[in-house]
């Protein structure tokens, strides 16, 4: 078994236009102080790194790789999942989606597209470029308005968006594997990979292709009452990234899980920083290194109630207080045990 590598820290939430928010070393520093070891970085805001000329430039990877390091911490994996959101859309978002993309491929959605493809080519060298082999991002979706449809869903439906999501996937999953690199899909609500039997579907679309992976998050399947310690067992040789977000789920006689429409802190699911949750972080942690799970654990911070920055300082301890040091020997090794076939054989009666 392997120790989990860990605590690291998405910065997509924390970023700002205020110091020490708004440059890579700062937010680097900022990160190192609370005792985080590594970060997960955006890739739409050039400040951070430029995702392009990461790709096309060892030299400037390099460089970005080097203020990383030189605060003390590593880059746990680079993140896309507001391109990899782009990569499918169905015309019901065009409009919202519209902000991920640049300015000049807003209102063209085919443009958008392509630009949201090459981007995650791409995320794929860059990657490579920097050492990594872990990829975070999202799979889009052209579906997910019809997850519970009223009407019915037509015959085909389902089949065909999947056949095109995987269409769209392929290209940039091969790119992916000629760079050595993990596509992790974040599991969650508003992605056609949504639970299990979804990335399943998605699988076989694909044919079980070896860098289609999984960012496991328990907090997506608390919203949806899906029993995350089972998911491990299901997927654990497909999980190559961890985010450590926590949520509750607390049901009442007007609300469940669709919300009511509710903002964040009005619904009966909803997000809270690491620790303040239902998440049984322990168990997963357990099964987690169980099962040699060898990548990072990274906080992500969504809580509608804690202030950001409390929740980041108490979500590096949590993480190290959960991570399992690995032991070298079975716990029991006192009582004997070595291999003696001539005793064996006595104990058996053989």
């Amino acid at each position: 078994m392997t120790t989990i590598k860990g605590p690291g820290v998405f910065l997509a939430q924390f970023i700002s236009d205020e110091a020490p928010f708004n440059s890579l070393e700062s937010i680097c520093k900022w990160a190192k102080s609370l005792g985080f070891i590594g970060v997960q970085i955006p890739t739409l805001d050039p400040r951070f790194i430029d995702l392009q000329k990461a790709a096309e430039s060892k030299t400037y990877a390099d460089e970005i790789k080097g203020i990383v390091n030189s605060c003390g911490l590593e880059i746990t994996e680079l993140s896309t999942h507001l391109q990899g959101q782009l990569v499918a859309v169905n015309p019901a978002f065009d409009k919202p989606f519209d902000v991920f993309a640049p300015a000049h491929l807003q209102n063209n959605p085919q443009g958008r597209q392509e630009w949201a493809v090459q981007q995650m080519k791409y995320a794929a060298t860059a990657s490579r470029n920097l050492g990594l082999n872990a990829h975070a991002t999202f799979s889009g979706s052209l579906l997910w308005h019809m997850w519970h449809p009223w009407p019915q869903r037509a015959d085909g439906l389902v089949d065909m968006a999947f056949t095109e999501l995987a269409k769209r996937w392929r290209p940039i999953l091969d790119h992916f594997d000629r760079e050595g690199v993990d596509v992790c899909y974040e599991i969650h609500p508003g992605e056609d990979l949504f639970d299990g039997i979804t990335y399943e579907m998605f699988l076989e679309k694909v044919n079980n292709h070896p860098r289609a992976c999984l960012l496991y998050d328990p907090s997506h399947f608390v919203l949806q009452q899906l029993d995350y310690i089972q998911y491990i067992d299901h997927y654990h040789e497909r999980i190559k990234a961890f985010h450590v977000k926590d949520a509750e789920f607390n049901s009442t006689g007007k609300q469940g899980t669709f919300g009511g429409y509710q903002n964040w802190a009005n619904r009966a699911g909803r997000y809270r920083s690491p620790g303040d949750g239902q998440v049984d972080f322990k168990r997963i942690f357990s099964k987690l290194t169980q099962y040699d799970y060898s990548g990072w654990a990274v906080m992500e911070w969504e809580c509608c109630i804690k202030h950001p920055e409390d929740g980041a300082r108490e979500g590096s301890a949590f993480i190290k207080d959960h991570i399992i040091r690995v032991t070298e020997k079975a716990f029991d090794d006192f009582a004997g045990g070595a291999s003696n076939d001539e005793l064996n054989r006595t104990i058996l009666g053989i």
